[in-house]
């Protein structure tokens, strides 16, 4: 699997790409796909959120945990899909408290890349996945990987906003320099959550913060 990323990205991960156990990551997704399994999302898009968010246009980190199972949904963007794909349930909670906090109407598609395109790093702790198994990879290496991901984040830049839904991404936390960034914890928008992710306006509160320090709010209305 040879590495294509974002040239900021590249620069900045270098020390990490050299490590062994990124080698081992590499190893170990060239054997699986070699034994005819399915990992998803497609190779070209296993780092489509550093190429479309580079390095020091970052200003929102929303962390997702693994990319989706189903054929066709992940894309290498946390919580997102391509159009023409059902919106999956959490990505809905998602479109309603947008809806609930900034007045955004759901859209009729799951794609994101308008986010991305804004700043906001879409980051699966997993960046790849076995067909049909939650968590298949969660162990090759790659939460290694994007906890200096994060950690570079926290040390090289300043005034960003991070977004940890859920008990997993909330334990990242310790990753990040609250003196620097605003981080922000809620409940996972999964429906398995019973709607404790509703209400926690963290799309106005990201915006009050970036416009306090400076920078350009996102404009979160993802147009049909």
């Amino acid at each position: 699997m040879s590495v294509k990323i974002e040239e900021s990205w590249k620069e900045a991960l270098t020390s990490e790409f050299e490590q062994p156990y990124f080698q081992a990551i590499t190893a170990f997704l060239k054997k699986e796909i070699g034994a005819g399994k399915t990992v998803y999302p497609p190779g070209p898009l296993i780092f489509n959120a550093f190429n479309t968010t580079p390095f020091e246009k970052v200003k929102v980190v929303i962390l997702g945990q693994d990319p989706y199972i189903k054929p066709g949904e992940a894309m290498g963007l946390s919580f997102s899909v391509p159009r023409g794909v059902a919106i999956p349930p959490s990505l809905r909670n998602i479109y309603k408290e947008l809806e609930a906090d900034l007045g955004c109407p759901v859209p009729k598609h799951g794609d994101l890349t308008k986010w991305a395109e804004q700043g906001v790093f879409l980051l699966n702790a997993a960046l790849t996945v076995e067909k049909g198994t939650s968590n298949s990879h969660a162990k090759i290496g790659w939460h290694r990987f994007t906890d200096a991901v994060i950690s570079k984040l926290s040390e090289g830049r300043n005034g960003l906003v991070f977004m940890l839904w859920g008990n997993f991404a909330k334990q990242k936390a310790a990753l990040i320099d609250p003196f620097k960034h605003l981080v922000l914890e809620a409940a996972h928008p999964s429906p398995l959550a019973g709607g404790a992710f509703n209400g926690c306006a963290h799309f106005s509160k990201a915006n009050e913060f970036l416009a306090a320090n400076g920078q350009a709010t996102i404009d979160w209305k993802i147009d049909d």
